[in-house]
């Protein structure tokens, strides 16, 4: 039995702001067995107290704070193994911005030791000026995650990747990736869940970040056909998925 599961957000425990009901009662199973669970997220918008008010609210999942961690706690757990300083200049949004500054770094503009950029929906050009003379000057150049675009009710729009990809462009620099599929994030995550490497399972609905997190980790991973991975293009993976269901109901918890 895996006695650690890594769990996302959109696309397996509910869609946008529809919930998914499968969903509720895989969380509530993990509960009653007793598992240690995270839920893992690129959403670096929201705190984990909000997240976790949120899934009180609209889910009805009750979990505590604590089983939510975010890009925003492994870009701070990753500057302070860095231990580069304490000056940071941060393009993102509150969720992002003011967990950053509440770990005891400070506001900086033109000497900053590390410049963060995350999605930042208010986002201007002179912000990114600052990051890019900044970077330029010596600032590390932390992406707290990859993905190019975010799933809405409006279609795809962009992600905290396009983001980046304009710093990255501007200064000839690739940032240095923390959410997933990069391993910093999930290293972080198995550390705090406190069971082996082996006895984890990465669970989420897209290929891309939650299914290739677990494989480029030696992670196994559990695809939920729920959300952005479609069942017709599961013959066609790369690298298959340990476990492919349709639904998080057929996960039987006993399975090896």
């Amino acid at each position: 039995m895996y006695k650690g599961y890594l769990i996302d957000l959109d696309g397996t425990i509910y869609r946008g702001s529809e919930p998914i009901p499968a969903g509720r009662r895989f969380v509530e199973q993990l509960q009653a067995r007793q598992i240690p669970f995270l839920f893992l997220t690129n959403n670096t918008t929201k705190t984990p107290a909000t997240v976790a008010a949120r899934l009180a609210n609209e889910f009805s999942i009750q979990v505590a704070p604590e089983t939510v961690y975010t890009a925003t706690l492994a870009t701070i757990d990753y500057m302070d193994d860095a231990a580069k300083g304490k000056k940071v200049f941060v393009i993102g949004e509150p969720g992002l911005i003011d967990p950053i500054l509440a770990a005891g770094y400070v506001w900086e503009e033109k000497d900053p030791d590390y410049v963060v950029v995350g999605l930042d929906t208010a986002v201007t050009y002179e912000k990114f000026v600052t990051a890019t003379l900044a970077i330029q000057k010596g600032a590390l150049f932390i992406g707290t995650n990859p993905d190019k675009n975010i799933p809405t009710e409006r279609g795809l729009l962009p992600g905290a990747g396009s983001v980046i990809a304009m710093v990255e462009a501007a200064t000839q620099q690739t940032a240095i990736y923390i959410g997933k599929p990069e391993a910093i994030i999930m290293d972080k995550a198995v550390g705090i869940l406190g069971v082996e490497r082996s006895e984890v399972l990465m669970v989420g609905d897209n290929y891309t970040t939650d299914i290739l997190a677990g494989i480029n980790n030696e992670i196994d991973s559990l695809l939920v056909l729920s959300g952005f991975t479609q069942k017709a293009e599961v013959p066609t993976l790369p690298i298959a998925p340990t476990h492919v269901v349709d639904s998080l109901d057929e996960w039987n918890f006993n399975e090896e």
